[in-house]
């Protein structure tokens, strides 16, 4: 039986997640006796279930800890594997659907709680050697490197790309991936998961922001905040789930203070929650990198290397008359100090080298005049 199935993109996910209905009419269990599984990929648990074996419960499986970053909870799961199939591309056209056999999976009971109607599990990414980009690098031995690049409306597709490039997009095929700049990724070596077993590192991916600009003038940070200490807090991390950029209060505080300095004169409006820095729309021009706001840069590992933030990806349309700043207090104690979130990360290519442990980022593709959902995903030719 062929499933076509609707995951959430789980930038940091240890791996594919189904839930147990699903899992159970189409996965084989991975049995607790297999000791290489538990070596080679981490299942610290060996299951069993107590009122005997039922969809999504096998006696002794090998078990890893399904987690739903939504809503910041998890549960104990099953290791089950099946064939996945995807489509495979040049990167210019979609060619021939290829398949991975004993692809693996995990299946938790409760993770899918909170979730958009129709979302039959989550596509995980992270740094492990169960993620979706992992096993496909292993399969079809090709470097361990994905890209995504996520649409910036409900009605068109993004694309992610397993194996490297290049990524050509409409109108005239430009390959994205020329045109990257390169910063490095930062491991952090506890995991930041909802839960984990101790000494794990986090799946995520932390990237090295030193500071931050707003039309050029430096934003007055606490410094030590944008370091990853000893237990794993502070930072910067990207993420797939978090819809907003969420900073941590003094850091929120700072950058929403200085941009509003910038635009004094627009009139400020109610804010809409989450957000709180909402302005008068009609009061800002309108360009092809979206409002004519200030920009946002964040400072990588030189003052030279800055991954900008434009109008398109900075402000949020609440309605036709309010606009507001897409950024969210993330309150005094954050485990991390800035999650760069989805709204930011609209119509920007990243490109993750997990054997280089470099980020290839274009910034807005709005600047190249074409966006995320321009790939050829019909023709063939």
């Amino acid at each position: 039986m062929n499933l076509t199935l609707q995951v959430v993109l789980l930038l940091g996910g240890p791996g594919l997640e189904l839930c147990p209905k699903l899992a159970a009419s189409l996965l084989t269990p991975i049995s607790g006796l297999h000791g290489h599984f538990d070596q080679a990929y981490g299942s610290k648990t060996c299951g069993s279930c107590f009122d005997g074996p039922k969809p999504g419960c096998n006696n002794n499986t090998c078990g890893l800890l399904p987690a739903n970053t939504v809503t910041r909870t998890a549960t104990g799961g099953e290791v089950a594997q099946d064939v996945v199939s995807v489509q495979s591309t040049d990167g210019k056209n979609p060619r021939k659907v290829v398949s991975v056999s004993k692809f693996l999976f995990t299946c938790g009971s409760t993770f899918l709680l909170g979730l958009a109607g129709g979302v039959k599990g989550m596509a995980g990414l992270g740094r492990t050697k169960i993620s979706m980009s992992s096993q496909f690098a292993a399969a079809f031995s090709f470097h361990r490197k994905f890209a995504v690049c996520l649409s910036s409306s409900s009605s068109s597709n993004g694309v992610v790309f397993f194996g490297g490039g290049p990524y050509a997009f409409l109108p005239n095929n430009i390959d994205i991936s020329k045109s990257l700049i390169d910063t490095p990724l930062i491991l952090n070596p506890v995991s930041t998961a909802p839960a984990y077993f101790e000494g794990d590192p986090s799946s995520d991916y932390f990237i090295g922001v030193k500071g931050i600009t707003i039309n050029g003038k430096a934003v007055q940070l606490n410094e030590p905040l944008l370091a990853i200490n000893k237990e794993g807090h502070g930072g910067t991390k990207i993420s797939t789930v978090t819809p907003y950029t969420v900073m941590e209060t003094s850091i929120y505080r700072a950058v929403v203070n200085a941009f509003i300095k910038e635009i004094s004169k627009i009139p400020r409006v109610p804010a809409v929650a989450p957000l709180r820095a909402c302005f008068n729309a009609k009061s800002f021009a309108s360009t092809r990198l979206g409002p004519a706001v200030p920009q946002i840069d964040l400072v990588l590992q030189s003052k030279d290397v800055i991954w900008r933030i434009v109008g398109a990806n900075s402000m949020v349309e609440v309605s036709n008359d309010v606009l507001c700043l897409g950024f969210v207090d993330g309150g005094l104690k954050p485990t991390t100090s800035i999650v760069i979130g989805g709204r930011q990360i609209e119509n920007n290519l990243l490109q993750f080298d997990l054997a280089t442990l470099r980020l290839g980022f274009s910034s807005s593709l709005l600047f190249q005049q074409t966006t995320c959902s321009n790939f050829n995903f019909a023709s063939t030719a």
